[in-house]
């Protein structure tokens, strides 16, 4: 199939939905599944979707993948008729495909102060729970959405169960799925946490403290030392590790002031690098030249060369507005809060910008 949006041949899909869906860009490879988003046509005519496959993962990781892609399915069918998740299009045997939902994750979004945003949070967790739905991985922050109208949207569920009696180990699991909550609403809106809440906060369920305790250090072993992968929220081992090298190998370059760099989905390896190199008197390919002669990791994706970097206030660089100019989702910087002064920077970010994937 041919993507929509960059003309490069994508990998065949699954047959139950090669003629529904068109792939515009990888979002994310792992053992488990892959994620595309595009365009599926179904009852309603051509729309915004997420695609999520089993076909290309290992053997020996299928039966598991399986379960998840089912339960993802299951969890769907409720939390997307509530509204306060996507919508199932989709289910087959290797893939399903939900609705696409225009926001953006916890881990970008500034909520700050946005108490309505936890009133909608807890709104939704309260609404799954009444059907029984626990959602189980709350605590990663890219499975919360903010939309482009400040609500909340669950996403990825993945290990979500279904509960026919609300009996002691719903209780538990729902109490868990809202301490989770709890706890970035104590990142963003500590004044905001009621004398019961932090209460909460305090008090970890039993299976939580038996997981933190055994099997979080197996989960640990196998997934760092036997798969090689390092879950920091989408970025996975190619930010975490190679990203910081290439960040401390590009500052002690002639000419550089700063470097921010952000994961992007990458059609070959899965997770890609961008860098933003505040720099004067030297260009990309000067920089591409020295980081290849110094050796692995690899050089990031995609590498700009600009002026200088947005940054906040306390001089923080706003790398939440970088992430979103590198995955050329510009639509979505209408979520943040940026003053005039972090715009003018931006919009120069923005015009030199390299992911051109979605214009």
């Amino acid at each position: 199939m041919t993507s929509v949006a960059t003309g490069v041949a994508s990998t065949a899909l699954p047959a139950e939905v090669a003629d529904r869906f068109e792939t515009e860009i990888v979002l994310k490879r792992d053992h488990f599944s892959t994620i595309e988003r595009g365009w599926f046509n179904g009852p309603d005519g051509r729309v915004r979707a997420v695609l999520r496959r089993i076909d290309q993962t290992p053997w020996w990781t299928r039966p598991i993948a399986r379960s998840f892609l089912a339960r993802e399915a299951r969890a769907l069918a409720i939390a997307g008729s509530l509204e306060v998740a996507p919508r199932l299009l989709f289910q087959g045997r290797e893939s399903i495909v939900r609705s696409w939902l225009d926001g953006v994750s916890l881990q970008l979004a500034r909520l700050d102060g946005d108490r309505n945003y936890f009133r909608s949070a807890k709104a939704a967790l309260r609404a799954i729970h009444h059907r029984g739905l626990t959602h189980n991985d709350l605590a990663k922050r890219p499975n919360w959405l903010r939309t482009n109208d400040g609500e909340a949207m669950l996403t990825d569920f993945q290990l979500a169960t279904i509960f026919p009696r609300r009996g002691r180990t719903y209780r538990m699991f729902a109490y868990e799925d809202l301490r989770h909550l709890l706890k970035h609403k104590r990142m963003f809106c500590p004044d905001a946490l009621t004398p019961r809440e932090k209460k909460m906060l305090a008090h970890k369920a039993l299976p939580t403290r038996i997981w933190m305790a055994t099997g979080k250090r197996v989960y640990r072993l196998v997934t760092r030392g036997v798969l090689n992968y390092a879950d920091t929220e989408g970025g996975g081992k190619r930010l975490n590790f190679d990203g910081k090298a290439i960040a401390e190998r590009l500052r002690r370059m002639p000419g550089v002031s700063d470097v921010a760099i952000v994961a992007v989905p990458n059609r070959r390896y899965g997770i890609g690098l961008y860098a933003f190199v505040a720099a004067t008197g030297t260009d990309e390919a000067a920089l591409r030249r020295d980081l290849t002669s110094q050796g692995a990791p690899r050089p990031p994706e995609m590498l700009q060369v600009v002026a200088a970097l947005p940054r906040a206030a306390d001089g923080r660089v706003r790398t939440e507005l970088l992430q979103i100019v590198a995955t050329n989702q510009l639509d979505s910087l209408d979520a943040f809060t940026i003053t005039p002064a972090e715009r003018a920077t931006l919009e120069t970010v923005i015009a030199g910008r390299l992911n051109l994937v979605d214009r």
